[in-house]
């Protein structure tokens, strides 16, 4: 079945089978349902009443799946002015706007400027022109932004060698789908 262009459904939960439409601008490339399916199976045990953030929000994919399958809250973090003002849409769409945080801002000096909240899932799916992916895993890191226990998705181009995390961060999954990789990994303290 072909997608209609610029939008991306909601694979699970409250709000499944509803449609997220974004904008296509530079670098935005939405987390396909395949991958999304894998990783919220990897999540399924965690994501209950989970504080979640969502780095390069882009589309929004990650975060409001997140909420539909139970997540507690959501801070998501969009640079583009058009990419931010859809998905303020989308959560006023989803009647999400209660649960939501939405902040217009670069994802990296954010999370080296303003006070840290300590969070139980993080998505970090930089677009893949972006080559920061280590930087900013030790500036969440860091400042403080990760919880003991808590779970960071990273996603990126497969081509390009994965950046040396935190010491602190231990790999529980991998996979690859397309032109992206993924890692799950787990902050203890």
């Amino acid at each position: 079945m072909k997608r209609a262009p610029n939008v991306v459904r909601i694979i699970g939960g409250e709000h499944r089978g509803r449609k997220l439409s974004f904008l296509p601008v530079g670098g935005l490339r939405p987390t396909p349902d395949r991958v999304r399916e894998t990783l919220f199976n990897w999540l399924r045990d965690d994501i209950a009443g989970a504080s979640c953030l969502d780095l390069f929000a882009g589309s929004g994919a990650l975060g409001f799946e997140a909420l539909s399958r139970g997540a507690g809250q959501l801070t998501a973090v969009e640079q583009n002015r058009a990419a931010f003002g859809r998905l303020q849409d989308n959560a006023r769409l989803l009647r999400l706007d209660d649960r939501t945080t939405l902040l217009h801002a670069d994802a990296f000096r954010l999370i080296q400027s303003a006070a840290p909240r300590p969070f139980d899932v993080l998505f970090v799916d930089p677009p893949f022109a972006d080559r920061r992916l280590d930087r900013i895993c030790a500036a969440l890191d860091d400042a403080g932004w990760v919880a003991d226990g808590a779970l960071v998705y990273l996603e990126q181009d497969r081509n390009a060698p994965w950046p040396c995390c935190p010491a602190s961060w231990q790999m529980l999954r991998e996979g690859q789908a397309g032109q992206s990789a993924q890692r799950l990994l787990r902050r203890s303290s």
